[in-house]
């Protein structure tokens, strides 16, 4: 390479170093559930049109105060009832209610009414009356106090539409708060909580995953080259690669999510991989006696043309993940196919002008005699000429393993599977599962038919029987519409009596307590009831039993509502935040087959331009299927469910597996070309491309690896799996191409 254009090459890089740096310090982290909902969803337009027809009903933070062995002691009531007080003038919050601030009222006709509190916090002596009356009331019961009575919950009401900088600064305030009064333990959840928590752990996973990256690559690269400048080379080529993509990311507006850890780890292993090919291919043409300029000049028309068309089929298959209608998948597809791309120009660029610079000695360090590698190359070129049968056999055999334990997989996904392992927000949120009525929304929409309003009493009494029936099911608790407030209005009228907290009997009743729904605060209806009273929610909290599950509960709701409610007084649909995160599991098994056969389609026709040969594309493609086959087999022998972050590893192993493929029949390719026969351009191929990709995926498996450092359950699931799975993927290059060729090629 000229020193003119060395020196313009590194000037360029040099400045678009500067720009990144600058550009990346703009990069910001985000996190709201509502990013996973599917775009385009039928269920979501209905969702959207239905909330904006009431208040937001994730403004809010719970708080689950410990006191063993029971609440009911003065001093923990009277440092609670304090923390309740000193928690509703924290920024960001509109209002409080917890057992120590909540009254019963109670109505005496003709006109007289008066309010009872929950707990007699002054006179001890009617703790064990307070306990027995508040243990058996389901108004409070797992919503201000746990059902064995050991906690008690702060109920926060914040501002609507929390901000992501808003819920940073509020849960340390917060926190902060309850450190004070040294509680027992102290439990949150809640929008705020999530939103923290949850960037937290992306900013962590990015740190670390680049931290390990940049050492683990440093010690493979040492134990490869031996020599300082080739570590170098290769390590600059995959930091700068690195850099300009967070450039890139942050100049194209996009904002950093969940899946934001895999970046540095594809970023390092894409370059390091496109690295080693030219500096390896550079290294062989330069013992051979080539000049540099020569060396190069070879280097980048063998290895430069075959890694472009592996760059751009790795950018192909994670492109393929744009058919998702999750838009964190969609855009981390688009994302990752953008830096595959980023690293391919860096590498072939920066490298082979950094490459001119020096000798071969300096950058690798060089053996006299045949190699390790090359005595292992040997031994699979001389097996798959042997033993072709018996590895048909076995091939065949794999193949019909995977194909049963795909049958396996599961889309019973849990929320809990997405929390950070080890950290308080998993551990709450689990608290909160375990011991009071868990987390996630189960929600149903009610639409008034005709003239009927929410204030009918035909209307409301429909909507009872239908929570009656939900009621049935056990992991449903905590059921609230505007029957609760019929319900709560009746037990005011007797005497705070539990047994009265029931659906009015008549009609003639139900009318008398309408007038009472009347004097109450707009905020507190329009949770529950629209502005033009034709919509109802119904609100519910289901356990995390697994998105499979809780279809089963909505189809039963469904069909009972048909057989049993008067379509021509109220309809029902199911909607809700939960609902809409659970529908991921049907399109993520659409997108990912639709996705899938895109890439392959797109693939097999960018080998049929470059080899030009039908019989060439089936032998490229059959190799890169049994990686596909044992990672989904994988899923289904250990139950891992298929969710949105697990998806993408799909995409992820057959971009980066046929990398090796293409490198592997370009040297075929070139080595046919130069008129040796069939078998001994499969011999020349393993020698000298052999040595590559298994270089290359020995970087890939430990590279992965580095997920396994992460806190998020997803990260290690797709850092272990596409690990063992590309490690195949070689080994399907090893052993079925060879026989492929042999078989579909015949010497001219």
């Amino acid at each position: 390479m000229k020193p003119n254009v060395r020196n313009l090459i590194l000037a360029v890089f040099s400045v678009l170093t500067v720009v990144s740096v600058i550009l990346i310090l703009g990069l910001k982290f985000s996190f709201d559930f509502d990013q996973f909902f599917p775009e385009g969803d039928p269920d979501l337009e209905f969702f959207n049109e239905f909330s904006d027809n009431f208040e937001a009903d994730d403004n809010f933070t719970l708080v689950a105060v410990e006191n063993h062995p029971s609440v009911f002691d003065s001093v923990f009531l009277a440092k609670f009832h304090e923390f309740t007080q000193r928690a509703d003038t924290l920024p960001y919050v509109t209002g409080t209610q917890s057992i120590t601030t909540f009254q019963f009222p109670i109505v005496r006709p003709p006109f007289f009414s008066m309010n009872v509190p929950a707990i007699h916090m002054d006179d001890p002596s009617r703790y064990e009356e307070d306990k027995a009356a508040l243990l058996k009331d389901e108004l409070l019961v797992n919503n201000l106090i746990s059902k064995d009575g050991t906690a008690l919950i702060l109920f926060i009401k914040n501002k609507n539409v929390l901000e992501q900088q808003e819920a940073e600064e509020f849960m340390p305030i917060l926190t902060a708060l309850a450190e004070e009064y040294e509680f027992d333990d102290y439990h949150f959840i809640g929008r705020a909580n999530f939103q923290q928590e949850l960037v937290y752990m992306q900013k962590r996973e990015l740190i670390v995953s680049i931290l390990i990256s940049i050492v683990l690559v440093g010690i493979i690269l040492t134990i490869l080259f031996q020599r300082f400048w080739g570590v170098f080379i290769a390590m600059n080529a995959m930091g700068l690669s690195l850099l300009l993509f967070g450039g890139a990311m942050s100049a194209l507006g996009r904002e950093l999510s969940a899946l934001s850890a895999l970046y540095p780890v594809l970023m390092s292993i894409v370059s390091t991989s496109d690295v080693i090919h030219l500096m390896s291919k550079y290294t062989d043409e330069l013992k051979k006696g080539f000049s540099k300029d020569e060396a190069i000049r070879t280097s980048i028309r063998e290895i430069g043309i075959a890694t472009l068309l592996t760059s751009v089929t790795t950018a192909v298959g994670f492109a393929s993940l744009a058919t998702s209608k999750v838009p964190p998948i969609k855009e981390f597809g688009w994302s990752a196919a953008i830096g595959v791309m980023i690293a391919y120009i860096t590498v072939i660029l920066l490298a082979s002008a950094m490459l001119s610079i020096f000798r071969a000695d300096q950058i690798i360090k060089i053996r006299e005699g045949q190699s390790i590698w090359e005595k292992w190359m040997q031994w699979f070129y001389d097996y798959t000429k042997l033993k072709p049968r018996f590895i048909g056999i076995v091939a065949s055999g794999l193949a019909i393993v995977c194909l049963f334990g795909i049958t396996l997989i599961t889309t019973n996904y849990k929320l809990e599977n997405s929390l950070p392992l080890g950290r308080k927000v998993t551990k709450d949120y689990l608290y909160f599962e375990k011991e009071l009525a868990g987390f996630r929304p189960f929600e149903v929409a009610v639409m008034t038919q005709g003239d009927y309003t929410a204030d009918d009493y035909e209307v409301v009494k429909e909507i009872d029987k239908l929570e009656q029936f939900i009621a049935k099911f056990d992991n449903i608790q905590n059921i609230s519409s505007i029957t609760s407030l019929y319900k709560g209005i009746r037990r005011a009228h007797n005497a705070n009596n539990l047994e009265a907290y029931k659906f009015p009997e008549t009609k003639a009743e139900f009318y008398k307590y309408r007038q009472f729904t009347k004097r109450m605060p707009p905020q507190t209806l329009n949770v529950l009831v629209s502005k033009d009273k034709k919509n109802v929610r119904v609100s519910a909290k289901v356990l995390d039993v697994g998105a499979d599950n809780i279809k089963d509960y909505v189809d039963k709701i469904d069909d009972y509502a048909a057989a049993n409610i008067d379509t021509s007084i109220i309809k029902i649909r199911q909607t809700g935040t939960s609902l809409m995160m659970d529908k991921n599991s049907t399109y993520i098994r659409e997108s990912l087959i639709k996705g899938l056969i895109i890439a392959i389609l797109i693939v097999s026709l960018l080998m049929a331009i470059l080899f030009q040969s039908w019989k060439m594309v089936i032998i490229s493609l059959i190799p890169n299927i049994f990686p596909l086959l044992l990672a989904g087999a994988l899923l289904g022998y250990l139950g891992i469910e298929l969710e949105a972050g697990v998806s993408v590893i799909f995409a992820i192993i057959f971009g980066i597996a046929v990398d090796d493929t293409i490198h592997f029949l370009s040297k075929f390719k070139i080595a046919r070309s130069q008129g040796l026969s069939i078998d001994d351009a499969i011999h020349i191929t393993f020698l000298e491309t052999g040595k590559a990709i298994t270089l290359t995926t020995v970087i890939l498996f430990f590279g992965f690896l580095v997920l396994l450092f992460s806190i998020n359950p997803p990260s290690l699931v797709i850092g272990g799996m596409i690990s063992v799975t590309l490690v195949s993927a070689l080994f399907g290059d090893l052993f079925l191409i060879p026989i492929l060729i042999r078989w579909l090629m015949k010497d001219d």
